[in-house]
């Protein structure tokens, strides 16, 4: 494995990013992927996972730590895979998490912006993003952009999460208005945490074919121990607690309403309660283009 540098100068961390770098959400994002895995890579309605063909050029755009890339890997060991970020410090996190399950995959890791990819036109065969659209001012702009970098006739996959589809038992205005809270403080960032239920109109706004989206639905109960630790409290409670400090300074609640709200979400894991969760699964296809007998570049 490689990790490089793209010529010119990243962006930074991504402004939108609203959960921050810090180890606690380095360890959520990985509880996240590895909970979700078989719900968001596996196959469903008919259709099939998230796997590609030995050989395959596959570009992962905003892998961030490496959570989803080690069941990209998992799920296609042959393919050629590269990695891309605009953080440093996440493409480190994500070569250890990856070298740590994966010691000899094929993965070439790059520091570059999504916006300026320093790619041949036509480089790759498949694009993965997910949980990445919704931290970008301009997502449809963004979707155009990668279709450069992606062959005619080559796939893109995409996975997104919608907050307004979370409701839960028993019920709370307190743990409502918490949830709003990140909602508002990702928009303010420019970002969407709504963003779910625009996928299909943002990939045929940004000239993909066949698209084709799909609900992935998380629902937990206590029979189902696994989701309510994994989802219910390590991954969407843990995300919206982690802003807290952020929604008072912003004068959106004070404290004691914030708590109050996260004690309420704690309460949705215990006995007797339940938590549903929707994500949005879209694939679609880089249609061709070029007037006739123009030749690939």
């Amino acid at each position: 494995m490689e990790t490089a540098t793209a010529p010119g100068r990243p962006r930074g961390q991504t402004p939108g990013y609203v959960h921050g770098y810090s180890a606690h959400e380095s360890r959520r994002l990985g509880d996240q992927a590895d909970t979700l895995a078989a719900l968001l890579h596996g196959p469903a309605g008919g259709r099939p996972g998230t796997a590609y063909p030995p050989g395959a050029r596959v570009l992962e755009v905003g892998c961030g730590v490496g959570a989803q890339t080690v069941h990209l890997l998992e799920s296609s060991p042959c393919a050629d895979l590269t990695a891309v970020d605009v953080s440093a410090a996440s493409l480190a996190q994500a070569r250890e998490r990856v070298t740590a399950r994966f010691p000899r995959a094929r993965v070439r890791w790059l520091r570059a912006d999504l916006h300026d990819l320093p790619f041949p036109s036509g480089a790759f065969d498949h694009l993965f993003v997910c949980f990445v659209l919704e931290h970008l001012r301009d997502p449809a702009a963004a979707l155009a952009g990668l279709r450069r970098v992606l062959r005619p006739g080559g796939t893109l996959t995409v996975i997104e999460g919608d907050h307004g589809s979370a409701f839960f038992h028993p019920d709370s205005a307190a743990a409502r208005a918490a949830i709003g809270h990140q909602v508002r403080l990702q928009a303010a960032a420019g970002g969407d945490a709504l963003i779910g239920r625009r996928l299909h109109p943002l990939l045929t706004a940004a000239g993909y074919r066949q698209v084709e989206v799909r609900p992935r639905t998380v629902y937990a109960d206590q029979s189902r121990p696994a989701l309510v630790e994994g989802f219910t409290r390590n991954t969407f409670t843990a995300m919206v607690r982690a802003v807290r400090d952020d929604a008072v300074a912003a004068g959106l609640t004070t404290a004691e309403e914030f708590d109050r709200g996260i004690a309420d979400l704690d309460r949705t894991a215990g006995d007797g309660g339940t938590f549903h969760y929707t994500f949005f699964k879209g694939t679609a296809v880089n249609p061709d283009d070029r007037p006739d007998g123009e030749p690939a570049r």
